[in-house]
């Protein structure tokens, strides 16, 4: 079924969660059957593209592609929520595969946002049959994943009576995942109106894919360069019928895709610690258990354990957002990246180290998940791309709402606060005063060119949001006596405080790096955003730390 209800009884596009746990108990029996430890250590060492295996996994026994077609086109109808759970729960597995799962939605996204009815039907009939594999081919050598500067042209081609009946299109797309396997690609070239959505079948004539890359992760995935040498596209292959929307096309696609690279990096994270968190568990070094030390629960597990459950929180109300029908939310697939890929690219890192020696063996899979979850940072556009469009955005809006925009935050985390005291939401409201304030003062002083400060920006930015989906989490948690709630309010406090000194010294960062403010101007701000009682977060924080452990790593309390 297409539709479901959260518990504030509003409608949201999506599987009912019998439906979903359906595809989630399908993705288990995967692991057991097609995707076992063994296959997916043996994928990456050898650099095998297990195409059958994926293809399998789109045949009528499986469908797994069903989950994100629309039922009319004969899928399942999943939502949002629906592809980041079960993208999360694919990356846990192999983020290699993951990726090649990942391609096939990426691919069909132009046709369901642009598509016509005809082309639908199609297309993405196709793909609910299992019948074809599809890749997004958008970047180029030159402009990465800068779609306003495309190189690869379309040009029409006219009959005698002056009527266009296809284009000729010439140019290379390259880092195309499943690129030289997908029986048709959605491609964006260049026509004379702008930017523009084709389909390209496999086989045509003049479209040449090109050998798979040799890549430093991810190798379950196929990644190739696509080259286009006076193809001929049909004008029916018009992706929406209208030359020139593909950029529009595009920023759509980007809103909805980013949160699913979030998740499979969320995964990926998680995958790492569930190997690091047993080992220390079992693991005697000087006379006690590693989970028994701080030096290894508090430094390499428990901060990037809150880092993922903040991601967490982010991806799922962004999820919802998108289920509940709101547009234009590129900005916040921005942040669900950015935030979500590095959290997990540091997780990793950190499992490694905190399991020595076995950490960076081939055997314990952690330096494979290091490898793997490092191109999060990278594709659907890297994280300094994400930065420039968080700061960017999110700077013309608090301008232009007069300060209003965080501000409402504030208030927000405020009246949290006094209902749930312990989750944080009082230093969520200062940092969101802080960032107000800050925005508005590098506004002012015209410091928007200079890049490393708008990067300290979206840090805030990114840092600030993220923090509060995670205290509005643990109050709903608090509120249903969920299980879990002691867990995120915790992980809400403990991260509250590390949102708190992103903002300091960001903010120190911008007054006193920038060269601009003189003493006087740096005292009268940190006093105008109360510095010193947002650095109150600190308070008792290590004692948070040793009850988290305590439940991350079932201790005894």
């Amino acid at each position: 079924m297409s539709e479901s209800s959260n518990s504030s009884d509003a409608t949201l596009y999506g599987l009912d969660l019998e439906s979903r746990q359906m595809v989630l108990d399908t993705v288990a029996l995967l692991r057991k059957r097609l995707l076992t430890r063994e296959k997916i250590l043996e994928w990456d060492q050898k650099e095998v593209f297990p195409e059958e295996v994926l293809r399998e996994m789109l045949g009528p026994e499986i469908g797994l592609q069903m989950l994100m077609i629309p039922e009319e086109y004969g899928g399942m109808g999943g939502g949002a929520r629906d592809s980041c759970v079960v993208t999360r729960e694919m990356s846990k597995i192999c983020l290699g595969v993951g990726t090649a799962f990942f391609a096939l939605q990426l691919g069909a996204d132009p046709l369901m946002v642009g598509g016509t009815e005809e082309q639908k039907q199609k297309w993405l009939g196709k793909i609910a049959a299992g019948e074809a594999l599809v890749a997004y081919a958008v970047t180029e050598p030159g402009a990465g994943s800068d779609v306003a500067n495309l190189k690869t042209k379309a040009e029409p081609v006219t009959n005698d009576a002056g009527e266009v009946t296809g284009y000729s299109v010439n140019g290379t797309k390259q880092f195309i995942s499943t690129g030289a396997a997908a029986d048709f690609i959605t491609l964006l070239a260049k026509t004379p109106e702008g930017p523009t959505f084709f389909v390209v079948e496999k086989g045509t004539p003049g479209f040449e894919p090109g050998r798979s890359e040799e890549k430093h992760g991810i190798r379950a995935s196929q990644t190739s360069v696509l080259s286009f040498r006076d193809v001929f596209v049909p004008v029916e292959n018009l992706i929406g019928g209208e030359p020139g929307n593909g950029l529009k096309q595009a920023n759509q696609v980007f809103g909805y895709t980013r949160v699913m690279v979030a998740s499979m990096a969320l995964g990926a994270g998680e995958a790492a610690l569930q190997i690091a968190i047993p080992y220390a568990k079992e693991r005697f070094v000087s006379g006690s258990l590693l989970a028994d030390k701080q030096g290894y629960t508090h430094k390499l597990i428990i901060p990037n354990a809150v880092r993922l459950e903040a991601a967490a929180a982010y991806i799922e109300q962004l999820a919802e957002r998108l289920d509940a029908g709101e547009k234009d939310l590129q900005v916040e697939g921005s942040i669900a990246k950015y935030f979500s890929s590095e959290a997990a690219n540091r997780a990793a890192e950190d499992a490694m180290q905190a399991m020595g020696g076995y950490g960076y063996i081939n055997e314990f899979e952690v330096e494979k998940i290091k490898r793997d979850v490092k191109i999060t940072c990278i594709y659907e556009g890297a994280s300094e791309v994400q930065q420039n469009i968080i700061s960017t955005f999110r700077w013309r809006s608090s301008v232009k709402s007069k300060g209003a925009f965080y501000g409402g935050l504030a208030e927000e985390m405020n009246r949290l606060e006094q209902d749930f005291s312990q989750a944080g939401g009082r230093f969520i409201a200062l940092a969101a005063h802080a960032l107000n304030e800050a925005v508005l003062l590098v506004h002012a002083s015209k410091l928007t060119k200079q890049q490393v400060v708008m990067f300290g920006l979206a840090d805030m930015v990114t840092h600030v949001e993220v923090g509060a989906a995670l205290v509005r989490k643990a109050a709903r948690a608090k509120r249903s006596s969920d299980p879990t709630a002691e867990k995120l309010q915790l992980a809400s406090a403990v991260f509250a405080d590390e949102v708190a000194r992103a903002v300091s010294k960001n903010v120190m960062m911008i007054l006193m790096g920038s060269g601009v403010f003189d003493q006087k101007a740096v005292a009268e701000f940190i006093d105008r955003i109360h510095l010193h009682s947002l650095l109150e977060s600190a308070q008792g924080i290590i004692g948070k730390m040793d009850r988290l452990a305590d439940i991350v790593f079932e201790r005894s309390s």
